[in-house]
This record gives structure tokens, C-alpha cells and sequence, in this order.
């Protein structure tokens, strides 16, 4: 195995030099770059990584810690993450905390020593306050943990594309509305129920408590909160579902019980994963743009881990946007206002007929 030394007698370079190239000092001109590299990859060369961390207190990897890595919402993520991290030339140690507080501090204690910093999507209620008696001096980005508990954090406008959804609903005559939200404890859950309550209320809508069933963001549990709306009388005309996973388990039960949607009940969702315009009929839906939403991370972590950015903690918040399609009954959207303030317009998709 070729060592640094025969790097530096064939580039006709010092050892320190070959050793500055490889731990991006920025001491080295381009042209010397060039040739200790090109050197290195025809002697198949390549630096011990733990003798570099221990020199530059430095290992060129992000962890990144998710309650799953199963589904197209996570990965859209993790791709995002991915591209801008390789741009500034990290690589990443991807974990996953199946939605549970205990697992998440246990995976993060594991990555401790291993990375230059952390982006965690911690959605239940008690994460932060756990992450921030584990975590040490490590810095973290938090996707959408509410509040930032001492770190950089940057959160999806559940909210207003909840409300928007079911503004539109209530524009095309709905006002018995249900909606089939995610668990209990988890933030993303909470609000957007609160922008479906909130619809509701500023449309004179129908306040039910029997139209808010709980699943846990998965196809099964929509599958089987629709079968428990199919029950109730009188039933509702429209429902608000709090991603497109439970959505496309509602469709199911409606399928199989013989409802047309839209036609006997229309249907929204939340998140436009991309099997939402291939569905039968094509879902409307709240766009999230998971693939920016994971860039973002990854520049707002780089900027606190490489000093480029300083003071209180950074606090972001990603727009989503109305996407109408066929399975709410309309392809014209409308203006949405949340508390006299204009959320993003509703747009048709342009892969749909006007």
C-alpha cells in the first residue's frame, strides 16, 4: 500500500504539503492540488480518516438521525441532505429512530465522536429536551421539532397548508369536513390539526369531534380510519388527511366500499409524494419540498459546525404550497388568507387538465 511519503517523492512535494492538500488547508495552489492527486489516485493512495479527524478535529461526516428511512418522504430528505453535503465534500452516517425517544438518544450517542454534527427529525413532543441532555456541544439542526430548544431548527408550515387544504374543501361547499391526523404526540400531527380546526371555525363549518381519527402516518391505519367514517351518520362529505400515506388508505377502504371519490367523497392529503398524481383519481394535495428542505439543513448545520455562522439559534420555516388534482372535485384554486396574512396560492398541477 502506497503511503504519504511515496506521494510526496513522486509529486516531487513535501510530506506537509501532500498532508495540507488532503485536509483542504487552502495553503496549496491549484496546480499542486492537481498533481498530488492525480498522484495519489494512480498510487491508490488515500489518507488513514481517524489519523485526519485527530489532526483536523475534523471527520467530513454529517449524521443524519430520521424516525424512518422507509418512504418517499424520507427519502426525499435524505437526498436533499445528500447533494448539498457532497458540494461542500461530507459524506453521511444515516440512522434511523422508529419514532422512538429512547432509540433516538441511543443512535445519537452511537454517532458522538464520529461526525461533525447532526440533523435530527424529531417530531414527538419530549425529543428536544432529550437531544439537549445528550448531545454534549455537537451541533445540531432540528427538522421540525417545534421549538428549538437551544438549536438551529426548521420546521414545514403544517399549519397553513392544513388550512389552505380545507379552505379549498369548504370553497366547493363542504362543511362537514373529517380529517384522519397523525399520532397524538407528534408535532407535525398537532398542527395540522390545528389548521383544520382553524378552517373550520373561519368557514362556519361542521365542529365534530366524532371527524378527527388518529392514524400514525401509515396506509393500514388510513385504511382503517376511513372504514370508521363510513360509520358515522351523518357522514361527511370531504376529508383532510394528514399525509398521503393514510391518504392512499382512506382511497383504499372507499374503493372497496364502493364510494367514488370525489363524487361521494372527496379527498385531500398532505406532503405530494410522488404516487399522489398517479393514483385513481389523481390526489390534490399539500406540497412539501422534502429534497429543499433536507439542502436547507445541511447549509444552516455547515454554517454553525464550520463557524460560518454565529449568535441565537436560526429558526426556519419551509412554505408549502396547494397542489389541486381530481380527487377533491376541482382544479380551480383560489387566494387563501391565514389570520389576514396571504398563504401560498393554491396551484393546479400542470400535469392535470384545467
Amino acid at each position: 500500500m502506497a503511503t504519504i511519503k511515496d506521494v510526496a517523492r513522486e509529486s516531487g512535494v513535501s510530506i506537509a504539503t501532500v498532508s495540507r492538500v488532503f485536509n483542504d488547508s487552502g495553503l496549496v495552489s491549484e496546480d499542486t492540488q492537481k498533481v498530488v492527486r492525480e498522484v495519489a489516485l494512480r498510487l491508490n493512495y488515500w489518507p488513514n480518516a481517524v489519523a485526519r479527524s485527530l489532526i483536523t478535529n475534523r471527520t467530513h461526516t454529517l449524521g443524519v438521525l430520521l424516525p424512518d428511512l422507509h418512504g418517499e418522504f424520507f427519502s426525499g430528505i435524505i437526498r436533499g441532505i445528500d447533494r448539498a453535503a457532497r458540494a461542500e465534500g461530507f459524506h453521511l452516517l444515516v440512522s434511523s429512530s422508529h419514532a422512538d425517544t429512547e432509540q433516538l438518544i441511543v443512535a445519537l450517542r452511537s454517532m458522538r465522536g464520529r461526525i461533525d454534527g447532526l440533523i435530527v427529525m424529531a417530531p414527538d413532543v419530549d425529543a428536544p429536551s432529550a437531544i439537549r441532555a445528550s448531545a454534549g456541544d455537537m451541533p445540531i439542526v432540528l427538522l421540525d421539532a417545534g421549538e428549538s430548544a437551544g438549536y438551529d431548527g426548521i420546521s414545514i408550515a403544517n399549519f397553513d397548508g392544513a388550512y389552505a387544504a380545507v379552505r379549498h374543501l369548504m370553497r366547493l361547499g363542504h362543511r362537514r369536513v373529517a380529517t384522519v391526523t397523525g399520532p397524538a404526540r407528534n408535532l407535525d400531527a398537532q398542527q395540522r390539526l390545528g389548521g383544520y380546526r382553524a378552517a373550520l371555525a373561519d368557514g362556519d363549518g361542521e365542529c365534530d369531534p366524532r371527524l378527527e381519527l388518529h392514524g400514525d402516518f401509515t396506509e393500514p391505519s388510513g385504511f382503517e380510519a376511513a372504514s370508521q367514517l363510513l360509520r358515522l351518520e351523518p357522514r361527511p362529505t370531504a376529508v383532510f388527511v394528514g399525509n398521503d400515506h393514510m391518504a392512499v388508505g382512506v382511497l383504499g377502504a372507499l374503493t372497496d366500499a364502493g364510494m367514488r371519490v370525489p363524487d361521494d367523497l372527496a379527498l385531500v392529503g398532505f406532503d405530494d409524494i410522488e404516487m399522489a398524481r398517479y393514483l385513481t383519481p389523481p390526489l390534490t394535495t399539500v406540497r412539501v419540498d422534502t429534497f429543499a428542505l433536507g439542502e436547507c439543513a445541511v447549509r444552516c448545520l455547515l454554517g454553525r459546525a464550520l463557524g460560518r455562522a454565529g449568535g441565537e439559534p436560526r429558526r426556519e420555516q419551509m412554505p408549502t404550497t396547494l397542489v389541486v388534482r381530481r380527487s377533491c372535485g376541482s382544479t380551480r384554486p383560489g387566494p387563501v388568507e391565514v389570520a389576514g396574512r396571504r398563504v401560498p396560492q393554491p396551484w393546479a398541477d400542470p400535469a392535470e387538465p384545467a
